[in-house]
């Protein structure tokens, strides 16, 4: 069995069980106590288990900062990503686009394609698409205005979404992994993303290599939902093989 087999069967293990210890998992793979503690390593700085005497555990949820936080971090990243999200989308495409820094720098990318209908709940991509020139027709969902993050959530906005359809969803997550697909830190945040994964037929997830391994509360979408993953070149080569295995087509 190869190294990123047997990895993502631990992985499995781990989420499922809770803890597991290093002897444990070598009799269950015969192999050697040092190979598993290898393992164990590449799973612990991936993200994907929390190191505990003697084995490891399932990691801690994540929980998010302010949105001017995530603004900056992993800049150079995100603006890749939206170069790379450019070239997916064609002109005259009707896109949901949900509410995230990482959808947020991809929005001057956006910007360049012509006659896009962009229907979305954050009034800063709204406002980023305006100032960037684009000449799509812009369509800002209502509902219960969220400040930190300058979206609308709520029954209101999901409705709201059930009125319209669209050629892609653009979709950002918190966490991402081949077996348990996409999950974001907002209760709110995922019902939005649900809603508009539900009324369209193609699914972009834009999610950067730190993404990879997390775990967060909400379920956003299945492995099997996501069309096209794009990430960015830090990305593991075993994660970018896994979600490849799932059938998804990614870019990085």
């Amino acid at each position: 069995m190869k190294p990123h087999e047997r990895q993502r069967l631990i992985d499995e293990k781990i989420r499922r069980e809770g803890e597991v210890t290093v002897e444990m998992l070598a009799d269950s793979f015969g192999v050697s106590t040092e190979t598993i503690r290898r393992d164990l390593a590449q799973l612990v700085e991936s993200g994907r288990a929390q190191k505990v005497h003697g084995g490891a555990k399932r990691p801690r949820l994540i929980t998010e900062g302010s949105f001017d936080e995530r603004l900056g971090t992993e800049a150079v990243a995100k603006t890749h990503i939206g170069r790379l999200l450019a070239q997916a989308v064609e002109p005259g495409e009707t896109l949901f686009v949900d509410t995230g820094s990482t959808t947020l720098a991809a929005a001057e990318f956006l910007a360049a394609i012509p006659g896009l209908t962009i229907v979305t709940n954050s009034t800063r991509m709204a406002e980023r698409l305006a100032k960037s020139g684009s000449d799509a027709a812009i369509f800002l969902l209502g509902g219960r205005y969220q400040g930190d993050n300058a979206e609308t959530v709520g029954p209101d906005t999901i409705r709201q979404i059930s009125a319209y359809s669209a050629d892609k969803a653009v979709i950002s997550v918190a966490a991402i992994s081949p077996d348990a697909g996409g999950w974001d830190a907002s209760y709110e945040e995922a019902q939005i993303a649900r809603a508009m994964i539900g009324n369209t037929h193609f699914l972009i997830v834009l999610a950067d290599s730190s993404k990879f391994g997390r775990q967060a509360a909400f379920k956003v979408c299945d492995p099997d939902e996501i069309d096209l993953l794009i990430s960015d070149s830090q990305a593991k080569a075993m994660d970018i093989t896994a979600m490849r295995e799932r059938g998804v087509e990614v870019w990085h």
